[in-house]
Formats: structure tokens, C-alpha cells, sequence
């Protein structure tokens, strides 16, 4: 299965910025889609953002037109450029290599890493 290994997160003001970066452990990298989720304290692990093998992306209602995900295929990684960050967008944030299941739902495919952090407060 696929490792993927989270980095970026951090502390930031309400209203800041972060760029969120995974790296994915992958030969066949280019044809996958990706995907970022969260999970906040007590709560259940949400979607956030898609990204397709051709870079066509989904988003959350809740981050639409805050967060934006993009991907390099030469390095293997996908991003998640944070903006306009709330105290609500406190979570530990994963990414997960994803495919679409025959119901049209997304089904991560690769090992959980570890997360990172993305803390906002004032």
C-alpha cells in the first residue's frame, strides 16, 4: 500500500495562512487521485479537498474558496494552500490516495500516516 508522510502544519492567527505538503511513496503516483481529510478532537475524520489524476479537484463546503489542492506529479506530492484559516479548521490534517467506488463515493486506498497539526487561535 501506498505511505504518505503529512508536513506544514502549524500555530496561525485566525485569518492566516499555511500551506499543508504529503509526500506519497508511490510508483504509479501520476495516475492516482488524492485526497486531504481532518479530524478534529471528538470528532469524526472529514473530507476536505480531491484532486484527480488529471487535476480536476472537489472541495469541501466548508473550506470552498479558502483552501485550494494542487499536486506535482515529478515530486510526488499534493498540497493543501490554506487561506482565510478559522478557529473551526483546527484539526490534524491526513492526506489518503482515493478512488471512486461503483456508488460514485470516495475510498481512500493507501496507509494513514501520521497527520500534521494545524492549530488556529489568537
Amino acid at each position: 500500500q501506498v505511505q504518505l508522510v503529512e508536513s506544514g502544519g502549524g500555530l496561525v492567527q485566525p485569518g492566516g495562512s499555511l500551506r499543508l505538503s504529503c509526500a506519497a511513496s508511490t510508483s504509479t503516483f501520476t495516475s492516482r487521485a488524492l485526497a486531504w481529510y481532518r479530524q478534529a478532537p471528538g470528532n469524526q475524520r472529514e473530507f476536505i479537498a480531491y484532486i484527480t489524476s488529471a487535476a480536476s479537484t472537489t472541495y469541501a463546503g466548508s473550506v470552498k474558496g479558502r483552501f485550494t489542492i494542487s499536486r506535482d506529479n515529478a515530486k510526488k506530492a499534493v498540497y493543501l494552500q490554506m487561506n482565510s484559516l478559522k478557529p473551526e479548521d483546527t484539526a490534524v490534517y491526513y492526506c489518503n490516495t482515493v478512488v471512486l467506488n461503483s456508488r460514485g463515493s470516495l475510498v481512500t486506498s493507501g496507509n494513514w500516516g501520521q497527520g500534521t497539526q494545524v492549530t488556529v487561535s489568537s
